[in-house]
């Protein structure tokens, strides 16, 4: 290394550290004036009017600058080269993004000279716009999250709430500028790709590992400082290209990030590689011989980044190193390592990686690499390409909690095996059979002998009852009443949850199991309302007749009985026949009114029970439905809904089952 060169590193270190160290007092007392000059007689590039380089000096008048001995002269965007802290001059000659100019010659010692250019005018920025496709999807995705903040946890929606703030985030800003990162492993060569892309050495190479400490960014043009500020790279950290016609037009609107190594023993390294990568638009993963088919590369970004592959390029470096036909064999290793990630290449015209073989130290495969990321800028794609993709992983994550490979629902036979259990928990057909009963008996009392009728009467009155039989088995009856309850609204929870995500399942038991309290209690009420109506069974039309039959055959054994009498005591001629057939045919008439009676009974009797239990049933069911199928009802609608809208983000557009 010359002593140029030494100097040009010290410089660089004492130009990072007093950016760093400085104060707003000192920003304040050496602002500059619109004439280049600061307030205490200071040049405007931070060294004092006497102690300037008098090798060379920028002629601001006309815009070009001429090289000076520093080779590394930066200025802080964030105002330090102006008085309002935008990072441009009020002057002719404003800054534009605070970025430093650079232009690579070669002088007769070999060192590289840094020289500043000033932009002629701020430029007007165009914010992106997403087709109507990805707006869509990502409406759809909003949509979902919200649907979903009540039933799932905080980090199952973490990265969908990231790719929707970061994709707002990038809508926002330009959409004429594409950032590119360049990401690699220690060693790969990434920064001297990096120098090599931007015709100047802005980022530091060498033996010492890691060499990059924090990202490095160089844009092609102006109007990308919003993107920068996004990514978090200091004013001190920006830079410009060789500046000429044909790298304007080949790589206008390019911002490239050089990013420190993947692998570097440094955490904060790792965080601030982690960090911009989720930020960027496009990435450039870059490789060499000997770590290509690195694990920690392959496994913690390529293949959980695969469906990224339109916005990478993956770049086999140092191909200088490799003899013969290496490189070859080589390139094809690598593509196959990348089948294996997942990622798509793009061949034959398919979307997919771009995979190109390069080495930047002797420049064989830069250009056609710049030409390559020329195009891939102009298409200025990459923004919605890369937010689409994240989308895309976003909705990978968000599968287990959405789809299921069956088709989930309440079906119309659990719905009538629910109410069927609960019917037979308030004891519907007991209560149509006992209705039935009463209905006979109701008949057999209107219909029947006066003689029966007195001695059940008289059976009734004599039977004892304690009352103690009959409480226990009332206990034993709410005790099993509520358990067939309580297995109803299980059973009814498992065949609506059978079939569902995790989390959607676990919802519909849980609303299930809210309902069911104090559904036993809100039975027994309802079983005692619509049981058995109020007041006397209704009487058919043949009942009056039945009963004044009834009461003709009691009126002949009573005459037959009284006749017989008169004659026994005197009181009558003696004349057995008449009498005896009065009473005979009352005897047994009744009887036989009474058998009919009962015989055309049955059919009443047993539509007034069958219409006793449908309506317990009814009452039961819509007991039932209200407390606990709808609910159960609404979290499923619930998931249908967000359903539909996962078939949305993942832009199938048919409803995931």
């Amino acid at each position: 290394m010359t002593a140029a060169t030494d100097r040009n590193h010290d410089h660089t270190d004492n130009a990072d550290h007093a950016d760093e160290a400085g104060s707003t007092d000192e920003r304040a007392a050496n602002r500059p004036s619109a004439e280049g000059t600061s307030e205490n007689g200071s040049r405007g590039d931070g060294a004092p009017e006497g102690e300037r380089p008098q090798g060379h000096a920028a002629d601001a008048g006309s815009g070009r600058a001429e090289p000076a001995d520093d080779d590394h002269a930066r200025v802080d965007e964030r105002g330090r080269a102006d008085g309002d802290g935008s990072g441009r001059t009020d002057s002719a000659g404003a800054w534009d993004d605070g970025l430093i100019a650079r232009r690579v010659t070669e002088t007769a010692t070999g060192h590289v000279a840094a020289v500043e250019s000033r932009a002629s005018s701020p430029q007007t920025v165009t914010t992106l716009t997403y087709d109507g496709p990805l707006r869509s999807r990502l409406e759809a995705l909003r949509e979902l999250v919200g649907l979903s903040r009540t039933r799932l946890d905080s980090r199952t929606l973490a990265e969908a709430g990231r790719v929707l703030d970061e994709a707002a985030a990038r809508r926002r800003l330009s959409g004429q500028h594409t950032v590119v990162a360049i990401a690699g492993a220690t060693g790969s060569g990434k920064s001297q790709l990096f120098n090599a892309l931007a015709g100047v050495a802005i980022s530091e190479t060498g033996v010492r590992r890691p060499t990059t400490a924090l990202p490095i960014v160089c844009s092609w043009s102006d109007g990308a400082s919003s993107l920068i500020d996004r990514l978090g790279i200091p004013g001190r950290l920006r830079r410009r290209p060789m500046q000429s016609a044909e790298a304007e037009a080949q790589l206008g609107g390019l911002v490239l990030v050089d990013l420190p190594d993947h692998d570097s023993a440094a955490v904060q390294h790792r965080e601030q590689v982690d960090r911009v990568l989720a930020l960027v638009d496009a990435i450039i993963w870059v490789v060499d011989p000997e770590k290509y088919a690195d694990a920690v590369l392959h496994e913690r970004y390529l293949r959980p980044m695969a469906g990224h592959a339109e916005v990478m390029f993956v770049v086999l470096n140092q191909i200088d190193r490799l003899p013969g036909e290496a490189t070859e064999q080589v390139l094809d290793d690598l593509r196959r390592l990348l089948d294996e990630d997942g990622i798509a290449l793009g061949e034959y015209g398919e979307p997919g990686a771009t995979v190109l073989a390069l080495s930047a130290l002797t420049g064989d495969g830069v250009g056609e690499l710049r030409e390559a990321l020329g195009q891939f800028v102009k298409e200025r794609g990459a923004p919605g390409r890369r937010i689409a993709a994240d989308v895309d992983a976003a909705a990978a994550r968000l599968r287990p909690a959405y789809a299921t490979a069956r088709r989930a629902g309440l079906s119309e036979e659990a719905r009538d095996e629910f109410a069927d259990r609960l019917a037979d928990a308030v004891g519907a057909t007991a209560a149509g059979e006992a209705a039935e009963r009463a209905w006979l008996r109701n008949a057999n009392r209107a219909c029947g002998t006066p003689w029966l009728r007195l001695w059940r009467w008289y059976r009734d009155r004599l039977e004892p009852s304690t009352g103690r039989f009959p409480q226990r088995a009332q206990q034993d009856e709410e005790a099993t009443a509520r358990q067939r309850v309580e297995q109803a609204v299980r059973t009814v929870a498992d065949r609506a949850s059978t079939g569902l995500p995790a989390p959607w399942a676990q919802a519909v038991r849980e609303a299930a199991a809210r309902g069911s309290q104090g559904l036993p209690e809100a039975l027994d009420k309802l079983a005692a309302r619509a049981g058995l109506p109020p007041g006397r069974p209704p009487r058919p039309g043949w009942w009056p007749v039945a009963v004044l039959a009834q009461a003709s055959m009691t009126i002949l054994q009573v005459m037959g009985g009284l006749w017989l009498l008169g004659q026994i005591i005197g009181f009558m001629a003696p004349n057995l026949g008449v009498p005896v057939l009065l009473m005979l045919c009352g005897i047994v008439g009744g009887p036989l009114v009474e058998w009919s009676c009962r015989m055309a009974a049955r059919g009443p009797a047993r539509r007034f029970g069958a219409e006793a239990e449908r309506r317990l049933r009814e009452a039961a069911a819509g007991c039932g439905r209200a407390r606990v199928l709808d609910p159960v009802a609404a979290e499923l609608l619930r998931y249908r809904e967000v359903r539909e809208q996962y078939g949305r983000v993942t832009g199938v557009g048919a409803v995931v089952r």
